[in-house]
């Protein structure tokens, strides 16, 4: 199909710009590590930040969310079947299509590593697989308990800040990624981006050394706290925006305060060569649409020589009518490709066609009068 493409910048700058990050896809890899009821907020954080992106365009087979635990379905939850984020509970997380890809005991620090790293076994479903390229920027958003460069995975495992570093590294040596936004919401997390290495990683953490990280508010009814400070405040700022904002990640960043979060927040962007303030929000939160286009003058020229082939092909096929007397020179394509069509059918042998079916009844007919020989003959035996 050709589309007209006018010779003037001006007037295709913005809806059909291409990212200044060179990105083509986004993903999003979501991950609570926390069971049991009392970490509900960690769940909370996790399905409002799978909300959010979702809003912002990213698709569900662009998101993989891993849930270590379903409170949603807890005896506890005098809601069932829902997880709110504020205790007003205007919005329930769970109640409209969520599709958790990792659930339960399979939210492991192997599975983790090896969903990013491609390194998952043969028969694992793409819904599980991150199908990511060197054109994909991706969001890491992490949430659980956490200490010193570790973050704990169902209260028996940990992940390390040299796993976490070792894994992008993977990535970046196997092209995996464009680049990466590392957010994570623990005590003391800003010492699991410590150990990165690879490039074009930007990273941010609720709290530094030494320092825990803590919830907003809690929900008398529900009996714990719903969400943690830093997803807190992050989501106010990402639920002002839609697809088309022009806000920064600088924007974002500018807006973490000790005294909101009660702790010091961190960021890293010394492995990141883009100033922040030219960093879309949603080069991370949203999803990118790049159209290509084709000019109208090489449209045209690619058809005509199409048709050109078209025309050779059917003066060298012995089997092909010449029409070239009945029609004139106005005849169409169309006109022209068809017949030559449904002469070269007469031609191919066909599995139905009266000759072929002939055949097939006779070698039938037969098969069938010796199989019922045989069962004659066997019946007869044992008599």
């Amino acid at each position: 199909m050709a589309v007209s493409v006018s010779h003037n910048p001006e007037d295709v700058e913005g809806f059909f710009e291409k990212s200044e990050s060179g990105h083509t896809n986004n993903w999003a890899v979501l991950v609570c590590t926390s069971r049991f009821w009392f970490n509900y907020r960690h769940i909370a954080n996790t399905l409002s930040m799978y909300r959010t992106v979702k809003r912002l365009g990213i698709p569900d087979s662009n998101i993989i969310l891993m849930l270590a635990d379903d409170v949603a379905c807890n005896p506890r939850n005098i809601f069932p079947a829902t997880v709110y984020n504020n205790r007003g509970r205007h919005l329930d997380l769970y109640g409209e299509n969520v599709e958790v890809d990792y659930r339960g005991y399979e939210v492991t620090v192997e599975n983790f590593i090896r969903m990013l790293t491609g390194r998952v076994a043969k028969d694992t479903p793409r819904s599980k697989r991150l199908m990511t390229d060197d054109q994909s920027n991706i969001l890491v958003y992490m949430t659980g308990h956490g200490g010193e460069e570790f973050l704990k995975f169902q209260d028996a495992e940990e992940i390390s800040a040299y796993d976490l570093g070792d894994a992008f590294q993977q990535m970046h040596e196997k092209k995996r990624y464009n680049e990466i936004l590392f957010m994570i919401d623990t005590c003391q997390a800003n010492t699991m981006y410590t150990q990165i290495k690879s490039p074009n990683i930007l990273a941010t953490g609720s709290s530094k050394l030494k320092e825990s990280s803590y919830s907003h508010h809690d929900d008398p009814d529900i009996g714990v706290a719903v969400i943690d400070r830093f997803t807190y405040y992050n989501l106010e700022v990402l639920e002002k925006i839609d697809m088309q904002s022009k806000a920064t990640i600088k924007d974002l960043f500018d807006t973490y305060n000790y005294n909101l979060l009660g702790s010091t927040h961190g960021v890293r962007t010394d492995l990141f060569p883009r100033p922040l303030d030219q960093v879309p929000i949603t080069d991370f939160f949203g999803n990118v649409q790049n159209v290509e286009l084709t000019d109208s003058k090489k449209a045209s020229e690619t058809e005509t020589n199409e048709w050109v082939d078209t025309q050779e092909d059917a003066e060298l096929d012995p089997f092909v009518h010449d029409y070239s007397e009945d029609k004139n020179e106005s005849s169409t394509l169309t006109e022209q490709v068809e017949p030559t069509y449904q002469v070269l059918q007469d031609h191919r042998f066909e599995i139905g066609s009266p000759d072929g079916s002939q055949l097939w009844r006779y070698i039938a007919f037969v098969a069938m009068s010796v199989g019922l020989v045989g069962a004659l003959t066997a019946g007869s035996s044992i008599v």
